[in-house]
């Protein structure tokens, strides 16, 4: 591993030395043996910054000059990737944006060139939100964008499980890459990591989450991207930071609309208000991209009276339980309503979600 990029890595853990002041060290000298070595009056000449600051850098290199290696063996150890914005295969799209991370770690293949759009939404999320989120992520990763998102419960898992049934995903994280947050979430990591897709953060291994790293990690998730999707956000949802953060990186906004009612649609509903493209369809976001997507014929159904008499009660956005499946059903209950179930999710034609309620597969 390059040791340069370790040694990037523990100046960064210097106090007071973060993204924006590393950036200005690294525009004024790309060789990292002479910063590391360099004193504080050069540290403060090379990069214009404090020379109080530029001391407590200068010290604190000699005192951790170990720690460098220490680091590198934790990476190699997990399996984990480092990149910094000096290399080719950092993303060009991510240097763009205001203090961009300077050092990146990843799980995964990085492809740096990628098209890729980010979708973002709310942890508390509705059936509606599910479905659009699961839907848009599947259909537009099928035609070879890239979905970023931050692995959080709510939207983020289900636009991640949704781009992972047709293409490529892209985890932005809060925490170390070896780190599952939430825990139930380590099994889709790894996914994402078998499939192709890639874990990324600008924090150490083993770092645990922590609410500050949150904001800057947004950053990161709309500046890997060329636009971002915010699938259902309430008034005050995290998720509208990063649309905020998009929008001043020059990137585009799009939002999918809610009920007027619905708090949790609150955010998505003022974000079309202030300007973002209103999307009802993934084709309107692949439009963006200079993307026609033929329509898929639709699947012809062969339904047996009982499985039609309960996909007549389903819809695509609103998930039933078995409980208000049997209590919305015209002729009262069907014997072995599981099994017919069973049948109609085998045949692709129902949906079950995590809640264990089912919805149409496709909407009409």
């Amino acid at each position: 591993m390059d040791e340069a990029n370790f040694r990037l890595a523990i100046m960064l853990r210097c106090p007071g030395i973060g993204c924006r002041y590393m950036g200005k060290l690294l525009d004024g000298c790309q060789d990292m043996t002479r910063l590391w070595q360099a004193g504080a009056e050069e540290l403060a000449d090379i990069g214009k910054i404090p020379l109080a600051l530029a001391q407590r850098l200068a010290d604190y290199c000699r005192q951790h000059e170990g720690e460098a290696a220490q680091l590198a063996a934790t990476c190699e150890k997990r399996q984990i990737k480092v990149v910094s914005i000096m290399e080719e295969n950092y993303p060009q799209v991510l240097r763009e944006i205001y203090a961009p991370p300077v050092l990146l770690y990843y799980r995964g293949t990085l492809v740096p060139d990628a098209r890729r759009v980010a979708m973002v939404g709310s942890r508390k999320y509705s059936g509606y939100g599910e479905a659009a989120a699961l839907e848009f992520a599947e259909k537009i990763a099928a035609q070879g964008i890239t979905v970023v998102s931050g692995a959080a419960r709510g939207i983020d898992t289900f636009s991640h499980r949704g781009a992972l049934k047709s293409g490529r995903t892209v985890a932005v994280l809060g925490c170390g890459v070896d780190v599952a947050y939430p825990l139930e979430n380590r099994r889709l990591l790894q996914e994402i990591v078998d499939s192709g897709g890639v874990v990324i953060s600008e924090y150490e291994p083993g770092t645990n989450p922590l609410p500050a790293f949150f904001p800057a990690r947004n950053r990161i998730i709309s500046g890997l991207a060329e636009g971002t999707l915010v699938v259902e956000a309430a008034a005050r949802s995290g998720s509208l930071i990063t649309a905020e953060m998009a929008l001043s990186a020059g990137r585009d906004v799009y939002a999918i609309p809610g009920s007027i009612y619905a708090p949790g649609c609150d955010g998505c509903n003022r974000l079309i208000q202030q300007g973002a493209k209103l999307v009802m369809t993934p084709a309107d976001v692949l439009e963006e991209f200079q993307i026609t997507a033929a329509a898929p014929p639709r699947k012809s159904l062969s339904l047996k009276p009982e499985e039609r008499q309960i996909y007549q009660v389903l819809s695509f956005e609103h998930p039933l339980t078995m409980d208000e499946i049997i209590l919305s059903l015209p002729d009262g209950e069907i014997a072995n309503l599981s099994y017919w179930l069973l049948n109609m999710e085998l045949k692709g034609i129902v949906i079950e979600n995590e809640m264990h309620a089912f919805r149409r597969a496709e909407r009409e």
